[in-house]
């Protein structure tokens, strides 16, 4: 090699070396691991929303439009954010455990639920449960109208555990408003539930009745969220149907004491809030709407 060409070697070999380290760069960059596809993400996705002690955030206006197809020509509204007074954290029912691939994504869905007002919509629905289990233990279509917002529930972590990143990207855009439900018909279905979220999963699993539906909780999109293609093509489909349920976690009566932070970019100024987490307790169910069943891909 000559004196004049082992320059340009040495640069050409150090490009090299750089493009292969440094994140984003040349073909040895990680592309992002793709959204769950709609239809085995929400119907494996189950809530259980309990009570928690009261907190107001500092003074927010949130504007969204609502993503599913149904709602979609509905408009979109503007809420102020209220009291927090729920924590929605993903459980399994009567064993069965979301496949590999899917529950990697589920156990990190975690959504704090505001209170909000806003505009009543009154829009009648047909909803199907989708989740296999419910369906095995003979669930029924219910016809129902939706009316007024009643909450807000955005995505949050919980004593500061992240979602790892290629999860975060996903779970940070699942945004539900949730509306009040009538009539309010009883699922009455006895089911055992454990928790998936790895700060929960060592608590004991816990039986409940699920009884009255009270609402309907639908995916929204926030002004200012930028979402990537593949994670709207899955969120848009999150339905969940809210149940009252009799019974609850063992011992009933404990309180946990949790820091939520807000995971969603356009919340993520917000503080980190200290929820006490004790009471009354909820399921929600993924359901489809008027016969539209989120696509398998």
């Amino acid at each position: 090699m000559s004196r004049r060409s082992a320059p340009r070697a040495f640069a050409a070999t150090a490009a090299a070396l750089l493009f292969a380290v440094l994140p984003g760069l040349g073909p040895t960059a990680t592309a992002a691991v793709p959204a769950p596809p709609p239809l085995p993400f929400v119907s494996q996705l189950d809530l259980f929303c309990q009570a928690t002690d009261p907190y107001t955030p500092p003074p927010v206006s949130v504007s969204f439009k609502r993503l599913n197809p149904v709602l979609a020509n509905l408009g979109g509204d503007t809420v102020r954010l209220g009291t927090r007074d729920q924590l929605c954290v993903p459980v399994a029912k009567n064993g069965n455990i979301p496949p590999a691939g899917i529950v990697d994504f589920v156990r990190w869905v975690d959504l704090s639920c505001y209170r909000v007002q806003g505009r009543t919509v009154e829009f009648p629905l047909r909803l199907s449960q989708l989740n296999p289990v419910v369906r095995k233990l003979g669930a029924r279509d219910t016809e129902g109208v939706i009316g007024t917002p009643e909450q807000l529930c955005v995505p949050v972590a919980k004593n500061g555990k992240i979602p790892p990143p290629d999860v975060l990207r996903f779970v940070q855009h699942i945004d539900l408003v949730c509306y009040s439900l009538k009539p309010q018909d009883p699922l009455g279905i006895p089911l055992t539930l454990s928790h998936l979220n790895p700060l929960l999963a060592g608590l004991p699993k816990f039986d409940v009745r699920v009884t009255e539906a009270r609402d309907l909780c639908v995916p929204v999109l926030k002004s200012g969220d930028e979402v990537p293609g593949d994670v709207l093509n899955t969120v848009r489909w999150v339905d969940l149907e809210k149940f009252d349920v009799v019974g609850g976690p063992n011992p009933g009566p404990a309180v946990l004491t949790l820091k939520l932070t807000h995971l969603n970019p356009v919340l993520a100024k917000l503080p980190v809030e200290t929820a006490k987490v004790a009471g009354r307790g909820q399921l929600a169910l993924p359901v489809a709407k008027n016969g539209l069943v989120p696509p398998e891909k």
